[in-house]
């Protein structure tokens, strides 16, 4: 039985599960399993729902520029700044219940339990439930950390989703000014340290039988889109040894992807997405196809030289194919090492509680990604049951891990604020 630190409230789990219920309920119910995507009115409904839940925790809530939604719990107000922990609440096409929710739901938990233990930090702390953290129509996800840290870029307000509506018009459907948020939405100093509860999204803990892992980097993500420019031919009398096939350059792109991924280090994947042929007809040899695909590692000598090996087999496959090739890659995020203050921190928490834990990497982006550019940041993984299953209705993680990690998180927001200054 762990020992609690300094006397803070454990977590209830019974209160936990039934946010978890009642936040499951706000779904697109046309669509596969818990969708709840940004910009679209299921996710304009639960965030409603959110910030009742943190007024009724006690929490003086108000939303930002960038949509992001604020839960302030006042500290001593005798140092500037504000300590940070949240997550988002938005989840993929056909997602689960708990990717991002966890990091909320928790936040919100672990603010009850310092209120109910009676504590005040010195600092301010604020609970954010994120603006659209998973990939949108728009080719870019984390909308609410970036715009916070780093502002949002016009070139992105202007992409169009499927309908050809460009993002800056979908915003203002959500009350977001884009004018307002082409640079950082936060003032520089407003977080002295950020932490982020979330699911691990993989197998390890579970694997391990370890309740907690402390995150040591984030994963950095360079995504690739090729268009494969061929000739058209009649698929019925159009020899095999004399076509430009562009589809079958594609599908060497996709297995030289596939093998570069393979043969990564440990931590590194290659993944393709998407193949689409401009003409799809039976009796056609496809002309133009273009392919998404990404490459993430926690070793940024090894991204950079993945995707200089990626390139040059893509180019190789397209000539051996008499096929033209472009080839465009964009950073997602850079590798992100957490902070090391704050990784010693939460260890040294966990060791004082008595919670086994391990050091662990993330193959996931996260908000934590742009809030490390504002102040110390760090990550507390909890267990992905059903073989770490996530972006899936089929992923889960149990109430006990939960409570768990908001203890963690809880005593971790305590020992930050006698550490940072």
């Amino acid at each position: 039985m762990m020992n609690r630190s300094r006397n803070l409230a454990a977590a209830q789990i019974d209160r936990l599960t039934a946010d978890l219920h009642a936040l499951a309920e706000f779904v697109d119910a046309s669509m596969p399993g818990w969708t709840r995507r940004a910009l679209a009115e299921p996710y304009r409904e639960s965030r409603s729902w959110v910030a009742a839940l943190m007024k009724s925790a006690g929490l003086e809530v108000s939303r930002d520029k960038a949509g992001n939604i604020l839960g302030r719990l006042p500290g001593q107000g005798s140092r500037p700044g504000a300590l940070v922990t949240g997550s988002h609440t938005d989840s993929v096409v056909g997602g689960g219940r708990f990717d991002g929710i966890c990091g909320v739901l928790g936040a919100i938990e672990a603010a009850r339990c310092l209120q109910e233990s009676g504590v005040q930090l010195v600092h301010d702390l604020l609970v954010v439930d994120f603006f659209g953290e998973e990939t949108n129509d728009f080719g870019f996800g984390c909308f609410g950390s970036r715009a916070a840290a780093e502002g949002i870029p016009e070139s992105f307000l202007d992409r169009r989703d499927q309908d050809d509506v460009p993002l800056h018009e979908r915003l203002a459907v959500d009350g977001i000014d884009p004018g307002e948020i082409g640079t950082p939405v936060w003032v520089p100093g407003t977080v002295k340290a950020f932490v982020e509860l979330h699911v691990e999204q993989g197998p390890t803990l579970a694997e391990q039988n370890l309740p907690i892992g402390v995150v040591t980097a984030i994963t950095g993500i360079e995504r690739l889109i090729a268009r494969f420019l061929g000739r058209a031919d009649h698929a019925g009398t159009r020899a095999m040894t004399d076509r430009r096939d562009a589809m079958v350059a594609a599908a060497q792109a996709v297995l030289a992807i596939q093998r570069t991924g393979c043969e990564a280090p440990v931590h590194g994947v290659a993944t393709t997405t998407k193949v689409e042929n401009a003409n799809p007809s039976p009796n056609v040899v496809a002309s133009r196809v273009t392919l998404q695909s990404e490459l993430r590692s926690i070793d940024a000598s090894w991204l950079h030289g993945a995707r200089r090996r990626v390139s040059e087999q893509i180019l190789e496959a397209a000539q051996a194919c008499g096929v033209d090739v472009e080839v465009d890659w964009s950073t997602d995020n850079e590798v992100v090492p957490t902070d090391l203050v704050v990784q010693d921190t939460t260890a040294g928490v966990l060791d004082g509680l008595g919670i086994p834990w391990m050091p662990i990497p993330s193959g996931a982006t996260h908000d934590a990604v742009h809030m490390a550019t504002l102040a110390p940041a760090g990550m507390i993984f909890i267990p992905s049951r059903n073989g770490g299953i996530s972006h899936s209705p089929d992923e889960w993680t149990d109430a006990q891990d939960i409570a768990t990690g908001v203890d963690a998180l809880a005593a971790t927001l305590v020992a930050l604020d006698r550490t940072v200054a």
